[in-house]
């Protein structure tokens, strides 16, 4: 990146961390909106916006396809064209939805068209689902990642679709503590989710794109 770039991703960093991980201000009466992407496995990015100060849930779910009420087996076996999703609900009066596409930009690889990281296939590469203000701003916030990043974005802004929350037990995932069989061997859901997040290579593909800028990678 050129050292303009490098210091707007210096300033951005910043920003994001003061954001992030300081205890949010009382909230101020009035309703809340939601904004939903798609970035691949979506317990990572459940768990990743549900540290952001301002957001008041986010659910994983699948969105975007033909087939009503899709399971994870229909998802991931192809063919429903539903996306790995996840329905972030949020407080405007503390974070708005250009705010938050400019954090899901920077975690996520936005340049790859086939999937995630070790996940591929369809129902795992990065949309967003806006209309109205929200598909606006999601239109500035990908020509301004794609500018950051000398690359092409292939992150589509799609029309808003009906959203299927996931089965149970993908909500929370990353902070379960129920006990499952991996190929790391008996984990709780936590230790499980933090061992497939390593070896999937998430956090370090995302560093490498976008150094200072990426506001979740470890």
């Amino acid at each position: 990146m050129s050292t303009l770039n490098n210091l707007k991703s210096i300033a951005l960093a910043g920003l994001i961390a003061v954001g992030l991980f300081v205890k949010a201000a009382p909230v101020h009466a009035g309703g809340t909106e939601t904004l939903t992407v798609a970035g691949g496995c979506f317990w990572c990015v459940e768990a990743d916006f549900e540290k952001v100060k301002g957001v008041k849930d986010a659910v994983s779910g699948y969105t975007g396809g033909k087939t009503p009420d899709p399971t994870y087996k229909q998802v991931t076996a192809g063919g429903t064209g539903h996306y790995e999703a996840v329905r972030i609900t949020y407080d405007p009066s503390v974070i708005n939805a250009r705010q938050l596409l400019d954090l899901f930009f920077r975690s996520v690889d936005p340049t790859d068209a086939g999937g995630q990281f070790c996940d591929r296939g369809d129902s795992y590469r990065t949309a967003i689902f806006a209309n109205g203000d929200q598909k606006a701003a999601a239109q500035r916030a990908k020509e301004e990642a794609q500018a950051e990043l000398g690359q092409t974005v292939v992150t589509p802004i799609l029309p808003e679709a009906k959203f299927y929350p996931a089965e149970e037990y993908h909500q929370d995932y990353a902070k379960g503590s129920k006990l499952v069989i991996t190929r790391f061997g008996p984990k709780s859901q936590a230790n499980a989710y933090k061992a497939y997040r390593e070896a999937c290579g998430r956090d370090q593909r995302v560093k490498e794109l976008w150094g200072n800028a990426a506001p979740f990678a470890g």
